[in-house]
């Protein structure tokens, strides 16, 4: 064999090596970041999750939801465990909600992934509304549906001037779910029936004044806040409650400006009062003032409505059926059946 022949041969197995050294870095970093979506960790008595997917605001996948749940169960049987905190990686989102967008594609694909992921989501809504350990959720940036869930029903909930909340999912054609039908009626007035029809965002201190944050706190004192919660030894839910209203107390930002909403919660506890959506719609026209008629502005199905708004993006959805009317109280009932031996069970 040749110098020349050697060489040809000796470049094309280097290349062979380092073509199978980028595969196997790839499926290794495919099965890291599948492995750290979530992050568990153990600090002191405080038991800390951390939702890790910055690039996708956080949002939660089946993966995350199938961690969350047995550690979440874990740490509240645990003596050695007084409190739990959970928020979001990279100062954007807390999450931004399910990661619908994949559940969709999956649907397409004739993968049933659907029922799997929201019974099993709703199950985490579910032990964090029933947690018998401290919750707090540090609800800093975007958090919104599937990201509400993860929160809401939780001891204490602390935004920021960065929180953006939301339910959005009327959006994509969906009902505002994650326990949505429990915790937005018991908001002041109407305000529930509002937020879940319209998808209506509130920011900063307003997720407050709604009612859905238990405190606010200023985004530059967040970080010094968890430290001083995971200083705290065996600390009581009235110790951990101490710190949260100490920190709630100094914040000054936005604090003298009105509730966003408050020039219109007259009109949106007569309009939202009604028992159909018919007739709600038909308040917001007769009363024809330009917040009313902007509300109007705002159920094919949920595949559809995620390729209008996520995918496709041209906000164009296509429901089925297309109109209101349309829409029977067989229709509506189908959504209530018994599903039989698959029923959730608390």
């Amino acid at each position: 064999m040749g110098q020349r022949e050697m060489w040809r041969l000796m470049s094309r197995f280097n290349a062979f090596k380092r073509t199978n050294t980028i595969l196997h870095h790839l499926r290794m970093s495919k099965h890291t970041d599948a492995a750290e979506e979530v992050l568990l960790e153990k600090k002191g008595c405080t038991g800390v999750i951390t939702l890790n997917r910055p690039k996708f605001l956080n949002a939660l996948t089946l993966n995350m939801i199938r961690q969350i749940y047995p550690q979440l169960k874990k740490w509240e049987q645990d003596p050695e465990t007084f409190l739990i905190i959970i928020k979001g990686a990279g100062g954007k989102a807390f999450c931004a909600g399910g990661d619908i967008r994949v559940i969709s594609e999956a649907e397409k694909a004739k993968q049933k992934i659907a029922p799997v992921f929201f019974r099993e989501e709703y199950m985490l809504n579910n032990a964090v509304g029933s947690c018998q350990k401290p919750y707090v959720a540090l609800i800093h940036g975007i958090t919104m549906g599937g990201g509400v869930g993860l929160s809401v029903h939780g001891q204490f909930r602390v935004a920021t001037e960065k929180c953006l909340f939301a339910m959005p999912e009327t959006a994509i054609g969906l009902f505002p779910d994650v326990g949505g039908g429990y915790f937005l009626p018991r908001l002041q007035g109407k305000l529930g029936y509002f937020l879940a029809l319209t998808g209506f965002r509130l920011k900063g201190r307003d997720v407050y004044r709604a009612g859905i944050a238990t405190h606010f706190v200023d985004s530059e004192k967040l970080a010094m806040l968890e430290e001083d919660l995971l200083a705290l030894k065996s600390p009581s839910k009235e110790n951990i409650a101490s710190v949260l209203e100490n920190y709630h107390t100094e914040s000054k930002i936005d604090r003298d400006k009105s509730f966003i909403l408050e020039e219109h919660m007259d009109k949106i506890n007569s309009c939202f009062s009604a028992n159909t959506v018919e007739e709600i719609i038909e308040n917001l026209q007769q009363d024809g003032s330009s917040f009313a008629l902007e509300q109007l502005k705002r159920g094919h199905d949920f595949h559809e409505g995620v390729r209008a708004v996520l995918i496709d993006k041209d906000q164009s959805p296509k429901w089925k059926p297309a109109d209101l009317k349309e829409v029977t109280e067989e229709d509506l009932n189908n959504h209530f059946k018994s599903l039989g031996s698959s029923d959730l069970k608390f």
